[in-house]
């Protein structure tokens, strides 16, 4: 998109644009983990608040990208923010209209001492093309981001697109400002031009994936981001842009058939928990989470099925678990939650099972409200004396703690938790005898 005078002058004047930096460690900019904006999204599909269960991932689970010269991207997500932090100087003032001219007789270094000041100059009376680059390197010497794109913004309009790149090829401090100024104020076409004369297909690559954020209808973007596929990335960027083109392509079937089912008012999940937003263009846990919520029974073979979804995308069992017993327990189904920990060996034998530890099983069932013996069932299944002791009191499993205590032949500490359990309770007759059985030779 091409930018008028009045949408470059804007750069100063709004906070929103930060100064380009000399510093030489890379900024922390946020990785392509769709994950971390799922857990608030959760929250458009059921009413409850503790979504915040779900595990942080990507699509496969690791950043895209990597920087392998100066001026590339490091990640997917610095195609999409890549926006280095600050500068040496404290911002410039950069006055509207029209620049003033003092003086005629201002040099390239006089002028770029001005504007380091944040003092008003014309850069108008620098009409050669050796007086412009002459400026530009005295801004560079300076090393004031701000100034430096001031220059770059005056060299923009005064020269031609192939002249300020073949200009900036040589010079790698300003084509990286000029890089960073034209991802904030969004000219992608200028951008995408100057990729192209650098002959760097990568950057090219992600650059024109990054448009994929204008298109709103989704068909137009699944087609958009199948272009997309086939671009010179890295191979482990292509994964990703594959992965996305895919669940693009699943959640539009998804949505399509599911806005129909709860349209015709005959299915019972969506008549209890009517949806609170499309599916469309969520991250992929995102779309796990809901495929639990709604879809936890389907066979492997359909789109919608949490099984097809482990597979295709590769989620790993962790994730896969975490995200289904978030969905079933707060849909309070029990059974699913009890079936998702048990597994059978091949003599036939069955025993639970759980990849995220029980500890974390027993946080999430109290946080749905799980009844009292589910709970205990599971704070029972935890193997740290010390942990399962601080679960079972938190959350009042009385008989784990009791039946603990009487195990580790711990008098005192069932003593003191004798006074924590209501008088005349069942609890306190069952600590009463075993405090007077003779059975039990005490530790203290």
């Amino acid at each position: 998109m091409n930018r008028t005078k009045g949408d470059e002058e804007e750069y100063w004047n709004s906070s929103k644009f930060k100064a380009f930096t000399f510093d030489d460690e890379d900024d922390e900019l946020s990785q392509l983990k769709e994950s971390k904006r799922a857990v608030n999204s959760l929250r458009d599909f059921v009413d409850d608040e503790d979504d915040d269960d779900l595990e942080r991932v990507s699509w496969s689970g690791e950043p895209v990208g990597r920087r392998t010269r100066p001026g590339s991207f490091q990640s997917l997500s610095d195609a999409l923010s890549d926006a280095p932090a600050k500068s040496y100087a404290p911002e410039l003032g950069r006055p509207k209209g029209e620049y003033r001219d003092y003086s005629n007789d201002w040099s390239p270094s006089d002028t770029v001492r001005r504007l380091r000041k944040g003092k008003v100059c014309s850069l108008e009376r620098f009409r050669s093309l050796q007086d412009k680059l002459q400026l530009l390197e005295e801004a560079v010497s300076m090393h004031d981001g701000n100034v430096i794109t001031a220059v770059l913004i005056f060299l923009k309009r005064t020269l031609s697109k192939e002249i300020l790149f073949r200009e900036l090829e040589v010079r790698q401090v300003a084509l990286r400002h000029l890089i960073h100024f034209l991802k904030e104020i969004g000219d992608q076409k200028l951008l995408l031009d100057l990729f192209r004369f650098l002959d760097r297909t990568e950057e090219l690559a992600l650059s024109h994936y990054r448009e994929h954020l204008n298109i709103q209808d989704p068909e137009k973007r699944k087609e958009f981001l199948k272009t997309c596929v086939g671009l010179p990335f890295s191979a482990e960027d292509s994964a990703h842009i594959q992965d996305h083109y895919t669940l693009l392509e699943r959640q539009i079937i998804i949505e399509a058939n599911d806005r129909h089912l709860e349209s015709a008012g005959q299915t019972e999940i969506f008549r209890k928990h009517p949806r609170k937003a499309s599916i469309l263009n969520m991250p992929l846990v995102t779309t796990l989470f809901y495929s639990c919520f709604y879809h936890y029974t389907e066979a492997e073979g359909t789109f919608s099925s949490p099984v097809n979804l482990k597979k295709t995308f590769k989620i790993p069992d962790k994730q896969y678990v975490l995200t289904a017993l978030a969905a079933r327990a707060k849909l309070r189904a029990w059974h699913d939650v009890d079936a998702l920990f048990t597994t059978k060996n091949w003599l036939g034998y069955t025993k639970k099972r759980a990849p995220i530890g029980f500890h974390r099983v027993v946080e999430i069932l109290h946080k749905n409200s799980a009844p009292v013996q589910i709970l205990q069932e599971y704070v029972n299944l935890v193997e740290d004396v010390d942990t399962k002791l601080n679960l079972a009191t938190k959350f009042k499993c009385h008989d784990v703690v009791i039946d603990t205590c009487r195990d580790l032949k711990d008098r005192q500490q069932l003593l003191a938790y004798r006074s924590k359990v209501d008088k005349g309770s069942a609890e306190e007759e069952k600590i009463d005898a075993i405090l007077n059985s003779s059975q039990i030779r005490w530790k203290n």
